[in-house]
């Protein structure tokens, strides 16, 4: 070949490489870690993939067909009852946006005071988690909710009559049908105490209550806790969104009178990758399923005899508070968003996360106990930089602005309550979203599986 040929073969333009959509360098990265170390992944947050939320849902403002409300000057309510249906003491809150469980083991001491600073501040509930109750939380916390788990793991009837009300965990958003992970690196003297742990021993609660294999074992426990709080206090059962409309409906049958359903945006302390990306429900395709489970047994918005949902899984804004309530749920949990309100994954920490091998915004190794922000840690140099009167005071001007986004959106839709906003206010982008949320396709009257194109 003489050379002027062969320098005509070398001008071909070259394709640009590209990664397969299937093999991106995520997965490829991955492959080669599994291939390495012969374990899973674990690490902490929520689902990272890109799932139908709230995004995908449009509500319909007034105009000449509807009429808004004006301004700030036209009241619309934001408060909220739960547990009317058969505690002496319901839980009334200003706002419908609660905190999440956040165990004391997976936060810090000052983490979790300062959530309970931060929702008293707000006019709202915050919830214990697994490991029981601080003095620091009690303390700080106006209204608060104890969590009783499968592990049992602080569980003290003198703190379960301490509390306002109880909420009974059968599953989680991040981990349906999976128990929790504590490392040894977090559980110090105080942890394990509080645990009856070993210390610095790997902690991997159950995935199921010992005390029960169904339904029928569930109303009794429920009726044990309804006698130790002299019928008090609400019970709340939580369940992981799979099968909401018989988890919703046996949950009501077993005395709950409020049903907490988690999607699969919900964070976790520590599970496995696997479970957190793949396993569960994205909230949007639980919430109808819900309400007609409780719609069909008569105890939706039903006056006194109501069973109120609580949904919880990716909340961050006041449009999701409002998107949430227009489907049916009569208040929110955050979680992930609370500890970002705190300071969890801020850019000034950049350089320190980049030591721990990623960068602000994807920390997700939590079980590590090396936050720089010291929330998810123990350690008790990183735990100084959480001051709690100021980073209550962060979370408590956070639930604020949700709270008055929602009431925006909802004196547009011309409502004068948030509870007030239904589904006919509301719109879907994908054909994914108006299947899931049972609201038409955006331009047309069509909801796919409910009405003929």
């Amino acid at each position: 070949m003489s050379d002027d040929k062969s320098k005509e073969i070398h001008k071909i333009p070259q394709t640009t490489p590209r990664y397969s959509a299937t093999f991106d360098e995520y997965t490829n990265s991955e492959i080669r870690r599994a291939a390495a170390t012969g374990i899973y992944d674990i690490r902490g947050a929520g689902s990272k993939r890109k799932l139908p939320h709230f995004d995908d849902l449009l509500f319909l403002g007034a105009s000449v067909s509807r009429y808004p409300l004006e301004g700030y000057r036209e009241k619309c309510g934001t408060d909220v009852v739960l547990g009317t249906r058969f505690a002496k003491k319901p839980i009334h809150l200003k706002t419908p946006v609660t905190i999440a469980g956040m165990s004391f083991g997976s936060l810090s001491g000052p983490a979790k005071e300062s959530l309970g600073r931060g929702a008293t501040a707000a006019g709202t509930s915050t919830t214990t988690g697994d490991g029981g109750m601080t003095q620091e939380e009690r303390g700080h916390s106006t209204t608060l909710v104890y969590q009783y788990l499968p592990s049992r793991y602080g569980m003290n009837p003198d703190d379960l009559r301490k509390a306002d009300a109880i909420e009974l965990v059968i599953g989680q958003g991040a981990k349906p049908g999976g128990g929790g992970m504590l490392l040894g690196q977090k559980i110090t003297a105080r942890v394990a105490k509080m645990r009856c742990l070993p210390e610095g021993i790997d902690q991997r609660s159950s995935c199921r209550h010992p005390d029960w294999t169904g339904p029928d074992d569930l109303e009794i426990k429920i009726a044990e806790l309804r006698e130790i709080t002299d019928w008090e206090k609400p019970i709340y059962v939580k369940i992981g969104a799979t099968r909401p409309y018989f988890d919703v409906a046996l949950a009501v049958k077993a005395g709950a009178d409020v049903v907490v359903l988690d999607g699969m945006q919900g964070g976790t302390a520590a599970t496995q990758e696997v479970f957190i990306e793949h396993v569960g429900l994205p909230i949007l395709a639980a919430i109808r399923p819900a309400v007609k489970a409780l719609q069909d047994l008569g105890v939706y918005r039903n006056g006194k005899d109501s069973v109120q949902l609580v949904v919880s899984g990716g909340i961050r804004n006041g449009a999701d508070v409002a998107k949430a309530i227009a489907l049916g749920a009569d208040a929110v949990a955050i979680g992930t968003a609370a500890l970002i309100a705190l300071g969890d994954n801020d850019p000034h920490l950049e350089a320190e996360y980049n030591k721990l091998g990623t960068t602000a915004g994807a920390y997700d190794d939590w079980h590590e106990g090396k936050d720089p922000a010291g929330i998810t840690t123990q350690d008790p140099e990183l735990m100084k930089r959480v001051d709690p009167i100021k980073a209550g005071h962060r979370l408590a001007n956070y639930i604020a602005v949700m709270t008055m986004e929602a009431q925006v959106v909802a004196r547009a839709c011309g409502k004068s309550h948030l509870h007030n906003l239904e589904p006919e206010d509301l719109v879907a982008l994908t054909i994914e979203a108006s299947a899931m949320a049972q609201v038409p396709l955006a331009g047309t009257s069509w909801i796919p599986g409910v009405t003929k194109f």
